[in-house]
């Protein structure tokens, strides 16, 4: 019963219970699934590139957060830029009382600005489903001090469960060879996706928050043989930091990569910092996670494997994240010797 009472307990503080008012999803490998960091990445493989994505959080209150991403990209010299195309869902709650399903188009245009600088900028747009599973909740009123959820409950099933939106998100990379940046801002339309509150409602906590994403990081060559391709035994490591923020939540995100190739490790610290009372200006330090990644890559294929040890106060019950990564890289159709794709980590 405590494992049901803490799916309950998390799945109303992520979507807000009817005003839904949830966070994004977060991910720890953020560059094995590149256009859900930033739409701005759209196309910085050059050739064509499918990734897959599955992530458990929580695993240990059965269920609690499951979400999964599909995405394909590639560059085309004709419109000077990227497209890509993201598909994700997200289910939670145990029997998938949440659902949430998006299906996102981005361009990202592509500006020479020196020899060794190139900036991306991008657009995207979203058309998301959610929907609420009455039958998978749980309620005070069913609970038996005994024998647990035993009763029916007598709240009443509101009349619309679904709802559907379209968003906008944008995106700005700049890259050298050695050094990339970026910032990105999903959910800039604020588009209403309370299921009791309706379109042109002014509650403002039914309003999906803004996402903004800082992101900077540089990648070194200690040993590497051949300028033009990677091969065995190349040693490189990339520094990181990723910044997010949502509604009241911070999130910080250093990081480190290791590449031997075609094996790659990495650690991450995320901590977040929570303002409880913005007026007041109350805040509380939060350690979140500290995450280890190991990566396999050669050639056409990427396959990827992390797992985020939770250091909060919640350690003992979410029996930490996996994620698991694949990464395909297609040939060009055609010779592009002429652009550089985006040398940054690949987990």
């Amino acid at each position: 019963m405590r494992n049901r009472i803490i799916i309950l307990l998390t799945a109303i503080l992520s979507v807000g219970f009817f005003k839904v008012n949830a966070q994004d999803a977060l991910f720890s490998q953020f560059y094995a699934n590149p256009l859900y960091l930033n739409p701005a990445m759209a196309g910085t493989n050059v050739c064509p590139r499918i990734a897959f994505h599955f992530r458990d959080q929580w695993p240990s209150a059965s269920g609690t957060f499951m979400t999964y991403t599909a995405s394909y990209d590639e560059h085309f010299d004709k419109i000077s830029g990227g497209i890509g195309v993201l598909l994700f869902g997200d289910r939670a709650g145990e029997g998938g009382c949440i659902n949430t399903y998006n299906a996102s188009f981005m361009y990202s245009f592509k500006v020479k600005v020196a020899k060794k600088f190139n900036l991306r900028l991008a657009l995207q747009a979203t058309y998301q489903n959610k929907s609420l599973d009455w039958n998978a909740l749980t309620f005070g009123d069913m609970i038996d001090p005994k024998y647990g959820f035993v009763y029916q409950t007598s709240e009443q099933q509101p009349g619309k469960l679904s709802r559907s939106i379209f968003d906008m998100s944008a995106g700005i990379l700049g890259y050298t060879p050695h050094v990339y940046f970026g910032a990105a801002a999903h959910h800039i339309t604020r588009p209403y996706q309370g299921f009791l509150v309706q379109s042109g409602s002014d509650a403002p906590e039914a309003r999906l928050p803004v996402k903004w994403t800082a992101h900077v990081g540089a990648n070194f060559d200690l040993k590497r043989k051949s300028k033009k391709e990677t091969s065995f035994g190349d040693i490189s490591i990339s520094p990181n930091f990723i910044y997010e923020h949502q509604m009241c939540f911070n999130y910080f995100n250093e990081g480190l990569y290791l590449n031997f190739y075609p094996f790659t490790v990495g650690t991450w610290f995320r901590h977040g910092l929570t303002y409880r009372n913005v007026e007041e200006e109350i805040s509380t330090y939060n350690l979140d996670a500290f995450i280890v990644m190991f990566g396999i890559e050669h050639k056409w294929f990427k396959i990827g494997y992390s797992y985020d040890v939770t250091i909060s106060k919640l350690a003992n019950v979410t029996g930490g994240s996996h994620e698991v990564s694949l990464q395909l890289l297609l040939p060009c159709p055609n010779k592009r010797q002429a652009l550089k794709d985006l040398k940054c980590p690949s987990f």
